[in-house]
This record gives C-alpha cells, sequence and structure tokens, in this order.
C-alpha cells in the first residue's frame, strides 16, 4: 500500500520560474526582466503600501479569519450580499475551495484547453476527471463545454478570458451558454483580468450574477492592483456556496497585510483607468514587435499578455532567457508550441523588442 493518494502520482509538481537575481547570477547578466506571470508591472497604489506599513506593526496578531472588512467593501461596490462573497489566497485559491467543497472521486469538471492548469490540477488532486474541450480559433468553444458535460460534472469553467490565449467570448454567446446550462452543474467565470477590458460586447459576470443567474464569479487583486505578491483575490457566489467553501479553507487563510492593502486599493479609478490605457498601449506595442518578426499574437487579446505560437515555446523561452528576458512557456497550460508575454513597462517592452531580434537573427 502506497503512503500517497493514487490522484497525485501522475501530476507533476507545478515549475516555479527562477527569481530574477538568480537568472542574472547563472547567465551572468547585468538585468534581467520578467514577463512571465502576468503580473501588473506597476507597483502596489500609495495607498495600499501605506496600509501595509501601518499594519506592520500590528503583525504578531493573527489576521481576521473572516475577513469581515474586505468581504464587506467588495459585496457593497459588487451589489451582492455578504453572504455571497468570498476571499481567497488569490483567485487560484478560490477555485482550490471549490474545487475541494463540490469534487468526489469520479465527479469530473468541464473547461477548454489550453487554458488555467489549476482547473485541472486542483480536480485531479480530488480523484475527479477533467475533460478538456479543445479551443476554437483560439477562443472558448462554449458548445463543445455543453456536450462534455456529464452526469458526474459539478464544474464548468470559463475563463473570460482566457489564459494563455487572451480572448473572451461575447456577451449574447456567454449568456446563451448559461441559459443552456444544466441545472446540476455549477458555472465559474474566471474574470481575473477584468479590470483591463473596455467593450461592450464583454459581459461583467457579476452583473449576470445579480440578474438571477447561479454563477461564480472570480476576480483577484494580482493584476492591474499590483498585489500579486500578497495572493488575494475574490469571488461572488450563491450563498450556499459561500457556506460550503468556508468549511474546506484555512483558518486564516488570507494575511492581515493582504486585507489591508486589498481594502485600501478601492475606489481609485482614476489610478485603474491610467493602468488599463497604458496597458492597451503596451499591449498593442508588443503585438506590433512579434508582427515586425514574423509571429503571428493571436487577437484581439482582452489582457495583459499575448499569446503567440513559435513552434517550439521551451525552446523559446530558453533562447530569451539567454538574453534576459523571462517569458512564459506553456507546456503545462496544454500549449507546447506557444509562449505568453505580459505586458511590461514601455522600457521593458522595448527590452523585449531587443531580445527577440537577437534571438531571431542568431544574434547573441
Amino acid at each position: 500500500m502506497s503512503l500517497f493518494r493514487d490522484s497525485i502520482a501522475d501530476l507533476v509538481p507545478y515549475e516555479p520560474g527562477k527569481p530574477v537575481e538568480e537568472v542574472q547570477r547563472e547567465l551572468g547578466l547585468e538585468r534581467v526582466i520578467k514577463l512571465a506571470s502576468n503580473e501588473g508591472p506597476f507597483p502596489p497604489f500609495p495607498a495600499a503600501i501605506e496600509a501595509m506599513e501601518r499594519g506592520a506593526h500590528e503583525l504578531n496578531r493573527y489576521p481576521d479569519g473572516g475577513v469581515w472588512a474586505l468581504r464587506a467593501a467588495l459585496a457593497e461596490r459588487a451589489g451582492v450580499a455578504f453572504e455571497e462573497l468570498i476571499v481567497g489566497a488569490g483567485a487560484d485559491g478560490i477555485i482550490d475551495l471549490l474545487s475541494q467543497a463540490t469534487l468526489d472521486p469520479g465527479d469530473d469538471i468541464v473547461c477548454g484547453w489550453p487554458s488555467f492548469p489549476s482547473y485541472v490540477l486542483d480536480a485531479a488532486k480530488l480523484g475527479a476527471e477533467a475533460r478538456r474541450v479543445p479551443l476554437r480559433r483560439h477562443t472558448y468553444d462554449l458548445d463543445g463545454l455543453l456536450d462534455a458535460i456529464g452526469p458526474r460534472t459539478k464544474l464548468v469553467y470559463v475563463c473570460h478570458p482566457n489564459n494563455p490565449t487572451g480572448t473572451a467570448n461575447g456577451r449574447e454567446e456567454l449568456l446563451s451558454f448559461l441559459d443552456r446550462l444544466p441545472e446540476h452543474v455549477l458555472c465559474v467565470v474566471d474574470q481575473a483580468y477584468f479590470e483591463y477590458i473596455d467593450d461592450p460586447d464583454y459581459a461583467d459576470a457579476i452583473g449576470l450574477f445579480r440578474d438571477g443567474r447561479r454563477i461564480v464569479v472570480l476576480r483577484t487583486f494580482s493584476k492591474i492592483y499590483g498585489l500579486a505578491g500578497l495572493r488575494v483575490g475574490w469571488a461572488v457566489a450563491p450563498a450556499d456556496v459561500v457556506t460550503a467553501t468556508s468549511k474546506v479553507r484555512r483558518a486564516f487563510d488570507v494575511t492581515a497585510t493582504a486585507q489591508d492593502a486589498a481594502l485600501a486599493s478601492l475606489d481609485d479609478a482614476a489610478e485603474i483607468a491610467r493602468r488599463r490605457e497604458l496597458n492597451a498601449t503596451g499591449r498593442n506595442r508588443l503585438a506590433e514587435i512579434l508582427r515586425a518578426h514574423g509571429l503571428d499574437p493571436v487577437e484581439p487579446a482582452r489582457g495583459n499578455f499575448l499569446f503567440v505560437d513559435v513552434g517550439a515555446g521551451r525552446e523559446m523561452f530558453e533562447r530569451l532567457l539567454r538574453e534576459g528576458v523571462i517569458v512564459r512557456p506553456l507546456d503545462g497550460f496544454g500549449a507546447p508550441e506557444g509562449i505568453r508575454i505580459s505586458v511590461g513597462t514601455p522600457e521593458e517592452n522595448e527590452l523585449f523588442a531587443a531580445a527577440l531580434g537577437h534571438v531571431l537573427s542568431g544574434v547573441s
């Protein structure tokens, strides 16, 4: 008898990217830029930094286990009840909670593929199956998701926009999908990149929740808010789903520092708009750079990154790494042929342009 659960036997441990300082040391580089993890390139808001500094004097105390103040503030702004709000250790942490609360061995989840690996991994850890539906024109095939649903399907994920391709389904297409979803299935709409989007055809899924649809909507402070290092995300969900996730979460899952910084980051609409505009400009510039080198990024992209098929993603990752640029190889996402490049600062985007030019010209 094995000590370890059968369901984890074939799982591959998460491959973290090397720290910038370690890459510099190993390769003898003066500067390395990281465009791999879809973090925002800008720091936390000034108000968040001030809140963290104030809270540092109280870190001998455990955080508020109920995340009361942040949950209340988010519920008010989202127009939902306090009992319909989850806060967790990033949107990824909430995916884990949803999986733990719903999936038994032999159950299954449905998602598009390539897509965010946590949907698949968190199901596999629990002995559940992941039914992966190929994308259609790099976008979630919602009809295909419906066809893949079976009697033991518990969760269906719509990555909106999809990570790693950056694409999103239109509003009417999403509404039609939700209208046809079987009652025994809970749809999770992952909107981690929501704040970057300015498109009237893109559906704010929290509005759909308020209209009465039984869905879960994921959001995060890790992207445009600049708080990726603190791991704080949130979700709107039916009250019974919130109660179920509270049974499986750890008592102090969200640190005090994360709660303070996230709460202080709310309501700065001007800074959000500024960062959204800078991101769009930077994303357009990255697309220009790729096209100038004969590469065809997937568009229209909605988040703070681009996906491009380079034939051999891991090889391109290694070659760019030697130039001091870290991008994301996508083996774990189901797209080994591609790489994902996060939008950086204007200077970082130009450094990527130079590195890509060196790699594709053979210059080192």
